[in-house]
């Protein structure tokens, strides 16, 4: 399964992506305002083994973003799937993105779930003291809806990312 934007591409995850995972993940240029996971490669691939159970029954989708080239650049889960609304997060682009790759990749993640999954709105936190982040998604449309200590959360609806998709489009036309 893979879905493509102009320049980034998501394809589900592999056990032969277990090394660059466990790279940009302990890497300490992009893991600040990630959950801490070993470097243990051999457990990542165990951990992706187990994952495709959850992808099989429809409970998770973990993604790696990839160049048109086939350059891995990123990944993105969507997880946490309620009546109508996903979540979606482990969002990580390092320095082989395309310039315009996170707004692709987050139209790409809202497509999937709102075409594929039948969902009208999505729902996830970002980490406080993450204010790019956070502003990119509220520029995209998101409401936050509460914090705790740690967490903003945030609602986006169907409609939120419609408008935002007519505003960027210059960024995603081929």
């Amino acid at each position: 399964m893979e879905v493509t934007a102009k320049t980034v591409r998501l394809r589900l995850i592999d056990e032969s992506d277990a090394v660059f995972v466990v790279g940009l993940r302990t890497d300490e240029k992009y893991n600040k305002y990630l959950s801490a996971v070993g470097s243990d490669v051999e457990a990542q691939r165990q951990w992706i083994r187990n994952y495709k159970a959850e992808e099989q029954a429809g409970r998770q989708y973990y993604f790696i973003i990839e160049r048109l080239d086939g350059v891995r650049c990123g990944t993105v889960r969507l997880y946490d799937f309620k009546a109508h609304s996903f979540s979606w997060g482990s969002w990580i682009l390092d320095e082989n993105k395309t310039k315009y790759a996170a707004i692709e990749s987050a139209f790409l993640v809202y497509d999937f779930g709102f075409q594929n999954l039948k969902c009208s709105a999505s729902h996830f936190e970002v980490m406080k003291g993450n204010e790019k982040v956070a502003s990119f998604h509220e520029k995209m449309g998101a409401v936050q809806v509460g914090e705790d200590q740690r967490f903003l959360y945030f609602e986006i609806r169907k409609e939120a990312v419609e408008v935002s998709k007519d505003r960027f489009s210059r960024f995603l036309r081929g």
